[in-house]
């Protein structure tokens, strides 16, 4: 008789699916990699970042030595520019290590988890990954329905996950309405706020969360270099939080969790305004290259306050997964979302203008091959 290993609630995880790799596919479909087009795990087109290449360039020589363990730097870097003393902040290995952080360091066994239908895959995989209750509120216009989300909070909550812009489908909450939810959510449950893609919001719809922090002890609010800074290969996010919930975070976060190359990178990113208004610039232009393609075609999409449209691709649960392979066969990659419950759905990527280009032209192909 074969023994199971690990916990029941373990090998119940289905694993999370990144999206597929460029050689991947080249080797799958017989395609050159220079030809392929990856529009699928909302990276920036521009890559990385100049001044975290010098940056990078100059921390190499010490790579024979640990990281800073705690970031000084890097944490000093970042209370510069969010305003809050240095040891509110926790590092992570990109904001994934945060939100897996912050299930071990908030939520025991049993306990319950909140978060919406439609949101980050990684706020189930975390519940599961601590034995804990999963409570999955309804989306409402695909996004966060936050009235039904307070009224889900039972007895037994510690954690509430909200995503903004949401993940994967794009949609936004305004300040006033989260603030109103953060008033009225009970002191002893954590509210994780995740803002991976507040630098692509327009200016008309950006806020500061950080302040909030200072008003509300259980709230963490948690960032990523990955997307608009362009280091999603060097992996770095971090945390905003009061003492009383970093102290935690940090007692059970991995040592040498964010590599000596990253943080000189992030140091570097975080103040390169002239690239992040450059991909921003970039972001809105493609976004409306995509929208107005999307309505030539009759196709149904969310509106998108990210880097990346949820567009449905046909009526059937097997149009994704249909219209994918199609798009794969040209050399172009989305991502599929038949995973979050979306099965007629694909989340894609905004590009640089000639990629976007490609994918219209790939898209338009896959439709009319039925």
């Amino acid at each position: 008789m074969t023994k199971n290993f690990g916990p029941e609630y373990v090998r119940a995880i289905a694993p999370y699916q990144a999206g597929k790799p460029i050689a991947e596919v080249a080797r799958e479909f017989g395609l050159q990699e220079d030809a392929i087009v990856k529009l699928a795990s909302n990276e920036n087109p521009f890559g990385v970042p100049e001044s975290a290449r010098a940056a990078m360039g100059a921390a190499a020589a010490e790579l024979g030595r640990y990281p800073d363990a705690n970031g000084f730097d890097l944490k000093a870097a970042l209370s510069t520019r969010y305003n809050v003393p240095a040891d509110w902040i926790t590092l992570g290995n990109g904001s994934n290590d945060i939100l897996e952080i912050a299930a071990h360091a908030f939520v025991e066994r049993g306990q319950a988890v909140v978060y919406s239908q439609y949101s980050f895959a990684v706020y189930a995989l975390a519940t599961q990954g601590v034995g804990a209750r999963h409570i999955v509120v309804p989306a409402k216009a695909h996004g966060h329905d936050l009235d039904a989300m307070l009224a889900a909070i039972e007895e037994d909550t510690r954690l509430v996950f909200i995503a903004n812009p949401n993940n994967p489908t794009g949609t936004f909450i305004p300040a006033a309405e989260i603030e109103a939810f953060l008033q009225k959510v009970p002191a002893n449950v954590v509210v994780v706020l995740d803002e991976a893609y507040n630098e692509f919001l327009a200016q008309e719809h950006q806020f500061e969360s950080a302040d909030w922090v200072k008003k509300y002890p259980n709230l963490l609010v948690s960032r990523t270099f990955s997307k608009a800074y362009g280091l999603a290969g060097l992996r770095v996010g971090f945390a905003v939080a009061q003492p009383a919930l970093t102290d935690l975070m940090n007692r059970i976060r991995q040592p040498f969790n964010v590599n000596s190359l990253a943080q000189a990178a992030a140091i570097a990113a975080l103040n390169d305004k002239e690239f992040l208004a450059r991909s921003a610039t970039n972001n809105a232009a493609g976004y409306r290259q995509f929208i107005e393609a999307f309505e030539q075609l009759g196709l149904e999409y969310v509106p998108s306050y990210g880097n990346f449209v949820l567009v449905k691709v046909g009526s059937d649960d097997g149009a994704g997964a249909r219209v994918n392979l199609s798009l794969l066969k040209q050399g172009v990659i989305v991502r599929p979302v038949g995973n979050y419950g979306l099965p007629e759905w694909l989340r894609i990527s905004i590009g640089l203008p000639q990629e976007n280009a490609v994918l219209i032209a790939a898209l338009t192909k896959a439709l009319a091959e039925g």
